[in-house]
């Protein structure tokens, strides 16, 4: 059954949010069902993948036309013999060529401070055609380099590909890219030559984008813990070889919720944004460059 859309029109031109360079505006907001709280949000060949944490871990596919989002009928379940194995995913790390990881946080106690965070090798297109992890598991990777959580998004950094992750916290918080073939083969990430490069960043980052076109990697952040929006543009290039985040400029949007993803379509001027709410969970944007 089709996913139920709620959207609120209107919008264009209440939030703009000016920096710099990049000028942000919230254009609509839909509802999005089924995705017990969505985590985020990856597009790919034209299809967009939002995931979330229902009963177990689960992605569900959509089309874009004219700002809404239609589902295709296709859910994949992160579950392995019956079994939530990716719980709660925090992000899909593909490319097309080399390979696809999924990210999975777990908060240990209520205070935060304990974590466990894994990343997971998986066959993509495996996983696309039979809708389950079973036969498309390929590697389980104890992320322990990690401080809070786990978040892989590919980048490239000196014509190479990497993964790169973020923390959550805020405190000692780093993004650090990962070598996908050590990665892939790897059952920690602190083993030698998994990390490659990092450098440090600001709090509560609860997602990753890439920007290819223009070198930025953005940290799809909360400006307080689990509440309210933030998106920081990072010169990737710039931050990895000072060893800290090199900011073009942060966006701080007055919405409550939690901001858990952000991706950008084809054009590169329409984004999609989610959250982990109930209601108004995602959020067609334009980004003025």
């Amino acid at each position: 059954m089709k996913a139920l859309f709620y959207v609120i029109t209107g919008l264009a031109g209440l939030w703009s949010f000016t920096g710099a360079d990049i000028n942000l505006s919230l254009v609509t907001s839909t509802t999005v069902d089924s995705l017990g709280a969505c985590q985020g949000v990856s597009v790919q060949s034209g299809k967009v993948y939002l995931y979330g944490d229902r009963e177990v871990g689960m992605i569900r596919t959509y089309t874009v036309e004219k700002g809404a989002l239609t589902y295709t009928g296709q859910e994949i379940k992160l579950t392995e013999g019956g079994r939530d194995v990716i719980n709660h995913p925090t992000g899909i790390a593909y490319n097309a060529t080399t390979p696809t990881f999924i990210g999975n946080s777990i908060r240990l106690n209520p205070e935060g401070t304990k974590w466990r965070a894994v990343i997971y090798a998986v066959n993509w297109a495996g996983l696309l055609k039979t809708g389950t992890l079973d036969g498309n598991l390929l590697n389980t990777i104890e992320d322990d380099a990690c401080i809070q959580g786990t978040r892989p998004e590919y980048v490239q950094y000196q014509n190479k590909w990497y993964v790169a992750t973020a923390d959550y916290g805020d405190k000692a918080n780093e993004v650090r890219l990962y070598d996908p073939s050590r990665l892939a083969t790897a059952k920690k990430t602190s083993e030698p030559g998994v990390v490659v490069k990092k450098f440090t960043c600001s709090p509560w980052v609860q997602n990753l984008h890439w920007i290819p076109s223009k070198g930025i990697l953005v940290l799809i952040q909360n400006q307080i813990e689990g509440r309210r929006w933030r998106f920081t543009f990072v010169d990737l290039k710039k931050s990895i070889e000072s060893g800290q985040q090199q900011v073009i400029n942060t966006i701080d949007v007055d919405k409550a919720d939690e901001l858990e993803g952000f991706t950008l379509l084809d054009d590169s001027k329409t984004g999609i944004a989610v959250t982990s709410s109930r209601s108004n969970n995602v959020h067609f944007v334009h980004l003025n460059w």
